[in-house]
């Protein structure tokens, strides 16, 4: 049984999600954003750092899977989205979860089933798999959908030995 948190990274909001992977079986813990209100951009990766350091806190998960960054039309927007996965990597290393990363189109693939899904085909699989009454918000699903995906890749690198995920046996549940 392992715990993982997915973060889908934002400068201005940055999704969460938290399942429980028991066997094959995979249980929704909880999700939500870490919205920073605020203009400058310090005080935003402030609050993403401090925000995921509390969702680790109260979560204890086992690892941590974020979503790559990928290539945007703004320059300006790639730097700042690259910085606010940047700071929640940093929460998870500081933390001494493995980090596991995930291209937005394997996620999908995973998830879906088609790497070219729409949010909403994303959001619709994820409350299927987890069981959810209602759809979560576009950026907590979309972690959900990587918390989900690292639990699909999770058998595999177990059997072949990643040694991210040994390092993290001591602590799986």
């Amino acid at each position: 049984m392992a715990i993982i948190l997915g973060i889908d990274p934002g400068s201005r909001i940055t999704g969460y999600g938290v399942v429980r992977q028991q066997g094959r079986q995979l249980i929704y813990l909880g999700s939500g954003c870490i919205r920073t209100q605020v203009d400058d951009l310090p005080t935003r990766l402030q609050r993403i750092y401090a925000g995921i350091i509390e969702i680790i806190t109260q979560y204890q998960p086992d690892s941590f899977a974020v979503e790559q960054v990928f290539m945007a039309k703004n320059a300006d927007s790639a730097l700042k989205l690259g910085q606010a996965r940047g700071v929640a990597i940093l929460a998870a290393v500081n933390n001494q979860l493995p980090v596991f990363e995930y291209a937005a189109r394997q996620v999908k693939q995973s998830v879906v089933g088609t790497g070219a899904a729409e949010k909403k085909q994303v959001q619709h699989m994820v409350c299927s798999v987890l069981k959810l009454s209602s759809h979560p918000q576009a950026d907590a699903a979309d972690a959900l959908a990587i918390a989900i995906t690292h639990c699909h890749f999770n058998q595999n690198l177990v059997r072949m030995g990643d040694p991210r995920l040994l390092l993290a046996k001591g602590r799986l549940r």
